[in-house]
């Protein structure tokens, strides 16, 4: 475990680059979070690849001066890339986002559930009363998939198996501070004080709901896997205390290298069905040797495992019932 920790830190060489990227000409992409960090990084590569992408975001003011950026980058072949309100704290706010996309698109090929924060002031909640990063990091995601499954199973009807995806995003906290078997259940009624915890529990969360996904719609012939992007210079810092921006400096990278983690995981050809569910490192490639407590936290009491995961799926969905 140790080893694969440090290759967190200090991953090999992206194997899948703006350089390689075949044409995503006729793709369509969502990215959450797309105007900043990773997402603006990532939103700029497939656009440049000829995709057509859909940068989904809280701010159109933010949204467009994003898109000013992406389209100052000339794209190989014909590409564009539209702004759509998404505030994912707030969860009367997505099925219209859902409704909008599909009034504009017939096809969705690669959704990037790529937005996310962290350690916001104690107290923070959603526009529903929700700790406020277990809102944005996965009952707004989950909510924003499982509504954008019809489109997705259309596009995969006629796609090659394994080209259609849904990518979540974790953390390396997974690996090192998680609780025993991923979360507390407990803690998901009743949040803790403690907001980085409420953080990692939003990121095994994250893990659970590629599991989840991966056993729901595999047989569709979408692919659901989550990812680390990696340790970054991004924005998710801003409401830590200054010294840790200080203190973790030289083990950052640029916002780049994280999106080829992304990248990696929702266009590689090297992975396929059977890899539904599992975990992708720094800068693209399969976690060797999850750790055994998450691995059955995501299988039932029923196959010999705890059950938590399942568990956290209940939450998830009976919190956005009403809002489906």
């Amino acid at each position: 475990m140790m080893g694969v920790t440090f290759s967190q830190f200090f991953p090999p060489q992206p194997t899948l680059t703006e350089a390689n990227l075949p044409s995503q000409k006729g793709r369509v992409f969502i990215v959450t979070g797309g105007y900043s960090g990773v997402g603006l990084e990532l939103c700029t590569i497939l656009y440049q690849a000829g995709g057509k992408v859909y940068l989904a975001g809280r701010s159109e003011e933010k949204g467009q001066a994003a898109i000013l950026k992406i389209k100052a980058n000339p794209a190989a072949a014909p590409a564009e890339v539209v702004f759509l309100h998404l505030a994912l704290d707030d969860l009367a706010t997505i099925k219209p986002a859902v409704e909008k996309f599909n009034s504009l698109e017939g096809r969705l090929d690669v959704l990037f559930n790529n937005a996310a924060v962290s350690n916001p002031p104690q107290g923070s909640v959603s526009s529903q009363g929700h700790e406020l990063q277990m809102a944005t990091n996965c009952l707004g995601p989950y909510l924003f998939t499982q509504l954008l499954l019809p489109t997705l199973r259309r596009t995969a009807q006629t796609a090659p198996a394994a080209t259609v995806r849904v990518i979540w995003t974790s953390s390396i906290i997974v690996d090192l501070t998680a609780s025993q078997h991923g979360l507390i259940v407990s803690d998901l009624e009743n949040p803790p004080s403690d907001q980085q915890l409420n953080y990692t529990n939003t990121k095994v969360g994250n893990w659970f709901l590629a599991s989840a996904l991966a056993t729901q719609v595999g047989s569709g012939g979408i692919l659901s896997l989550t990812q680390n992007p990696g340790n970054l210079k991004t924005p998710l810092l801003r409401h830590m205390p200054w010294w840790v921006g200080v203190a973790t400096a030289p083990l950052l990278h640029s916002p780049r290298m994280g999106a080829y983690t992304e990248l990696w995981a929702g266009l590689s050809s090297d992975v396929t069905m059977q890899d539904g569910g599992k975990y992708v490192l720094p800068w693209g490639r399969l976690h060797p040797s999850p750790r055994p407590d998450m691995l059955a936290a995501m299988k039932t009491k029923e196959d010999g495992g705890t059950g938590v995961a399942a568990q956290f799926m209940d939450f998830c969905e009976k919190q956005t019932l009403a809002f489906q």
